[in-house]
């Protein structure tokens, strides 16, 4: 080994400066690069947690709604049901409703009979318990005109009337809390030319 080479030796072990100015001579600091890491990584997890708080609130929020909108269709369902639950037995009652009624008209020739007072109490009661489930009659007059929202049309005769007039009324209608029961049946005017093309 040269002279020069152990020279240069030398100074490497020492530690001799050089001209330039660098952090050669600086121990690294490996803490500082792991902590800066460490950071970056930290903030990447609390961003990726804030998202997923965010779909897992936004979640919760669409159930509760759902949940709610759930609860309120049950309780309309609930009062729909109890409100019509006795639509088929009152259907029912009404062909005996109009018996009754067909029966007082002909007890009605002697108003002062005891049948008759008996069974316009009966009617009464009737009327009462009717009105007291919901039903109505549905009003109706002879000259109103045909609506087949709530009439039904069993047949039509010839008339000096407009078309589409009633003329007679067969059977009474009725509604229940607002819905139709039962339509009213009636016999409507028909027009000039379907009596003539009759002809």
């Amino acid at each position: 080994m040269s002279e020069k080479e152990k020279d240069l030796d030398k100074e490497m072990a020492e530690g001799a400066a050089c001209d330039t100015p660098c952090d050669c001579n600086e121990p690294e600091k490996p803490e500082q690069e792991y902590a800066d890491a460490v950071d970056e990584s930290a903030e990447g997890e609390a961003e990726a947690a804030v998202d997923e708080l965010q779909k897992w609130r936004d979640m919760a929020m669409r159930t509760a709604a759902e949940y709610d909108n759930y609860r309120k269709r049950c309780v309309k369902d609930r009062e729909e049901f109890t409100r019509y639950a006795t639509r088929g037995l009152l259907e029912e009652l009404l062909p005996v409703v109009d018996n009754f009624e067909m029966g007082m008209m002909m007890a009605g020739q002697d108003t002062s009979s005891m049948i008759y007072i008996g069974m316009s109490m009966v009617q009464k009661q009737l009327n009462d318990f009717m009105a007291g489930q919901g039903v109505e009659p549905i009003p109706t007059e002879v000259g109103q005109m045909f609506d087949h929202n709530i009439h039904e049309a069993i047949q039509s005769e010839p008339s000096e009337q407009p078309e589409g007039t009633i003329i007679r009324i067969l059977r009474r209608g009725y509604n229940l809390k607002g819905r139709l029961l039962r339509p009213v049946n009636v016999v409507v005017a028909a027009a000039a030319e379907a009596e003539k093309a009759a002809e």
